[in-house]
């Protein structure tokens, strides 16, 4: 799959997640095996303005590349002055982000809102795309709702208009993430446009990405299911060379990558921000372990660095002994 100078084969994507897909995140996740990641969605009338919470939005580093700036945005002039922004901070390619499905942006126009005036989708994207030298992509979903799935027509129009790639969430606005996606509509597209497509809406496990490929599409985008296994990305890779499935990570790993994520988190979010934002990424490193939930509470009450990477190590040792320990009453019993 190519995109601008970026060429891998069915590569494996992380999603623009809002409030979670930070840098911190977007690195992590190189690390454990996303190929393309993409920054939060960012409004193009808040870059214009040249807001600082936007900007912060749109710095990226080295080792987040290959990476993607997604804005979004109704108005064509506000579009094309947002890309020239973006476009300044280097990243690997622009998307325009045709798939937020709340209230508050799509009401107003603007992201899958687009998708009920697909005249309004196709100058958005020809002004972004004219606007600037890096290739341009589009994330959208099926359509408005399933009296009006307008995905076909809105393929042909995306591709027309200049975009490089095209990924859709298999869903419509009005779901959210209710119900299930219905992949089906991806051989459709595939049949119906030569730019690459991708493929997003419940991947949550290796299988999963295997049979999204097995729709006809180029690459897969991971969520939801990279914030409930980090690890979703090399065992899905290791289970599309081999057919198996990788072992789950040791409890030592778990800790560990949740420790090299939290001073990820400090490190480019500063101390209180860091350990704040990161509660929301215990729950899927700690997943499954003993006492979990005692952890976390005593997790959130803390404000410093030291003291809970501690305690996470403490817990650790806890866990290691309880588990010889059970080993130890079971030979006994044998």
């Amino acid at each position: 799959m190519k995109i601008g100078k970026i060429d891998i084969e069915q590569p494996l994507f992380l999603a623009p997640m809002d409030s979670i897909a930070n840098t911190s995140f977007r690195v992590m996740f190189r690390r454990l095996g996303a190929d393309i990641v993409f920054t939060e969605f960012t409004s193009s009338e808040a870059l214009i303005r040249q807001a600082a919470k936007a900007i912060r939005k749109i710095k990226i580093c080295a080792e987040e590349r290959p990476i993607a700036i997604q804005i979004f945005g109704s108005v064509e002039q506000s579009m094309e002055k947002a890309a020239q922004i973006a476009e300044q901070y280097q990243p690997d390619f622009i998307d325009i982000n045709c798939g937020c499905w709340t209230k508050n942006h799509a009401h107003r126009g603007e992201c899958s809102g687009l998708l009920r005036d697909l005249k309004r989708l196709e100058s958005v994207i020809r002004a972004t795309v004219q606007s600037t030298r890096l290739p341009v992509t589009v994330k959208t979903r099926l359509g408005w709702d399933e009296k009006s799935i307008v995905i076909l027509d809105a393929a042909k129009i995306i591709e027309q208009s200049g975009a490089q790639a095209l990924t859709v969430h298999c869903r419509t606005r009005m779901q959210g993430y209710k119900g299930q996606a219905d992949w089906s509509w991806l051989e459709k597209i595939k049949k119906i446009v030569s730019i690459p497509v991708v493929g997003n809406g419940d991947v949550l496990g290796p299988q999963d990405v295997k049979m999204m490929r097995e729709c006809g599409c180029d690459g897969v985008m991971i969520g939801r299911g990279a914030i409930a296994n980090p690890w979703i990305f090399r065992q899905a890779k290791f289970f599309l060379q081999t057919g198996q499935f990788l072992p789950e990570p040791s409890l030592s790993e778990r800790v560990e990558r949740c420790i090299e994520h939290l001073k990820l988190s400090v490190e480019h979010a500063g101390l209180r921000n860091g350990i704040l934002t990161f509660r929301k990424y215990y729950s899927g490193y700690l997943k499954g372990l003993p006492h979990v939930a005692k952890l976390r509470s005593e997790l959130f009450e803390m404000l410093e660095l030291e003291p809970i990477i501690s305690r996470l190590y403490e817990f650790l040792e806890q866990c290691a002994r309880e588990r010889q320990a059970e080993q130890s009453a079971t030979l006994l019993l044998e």
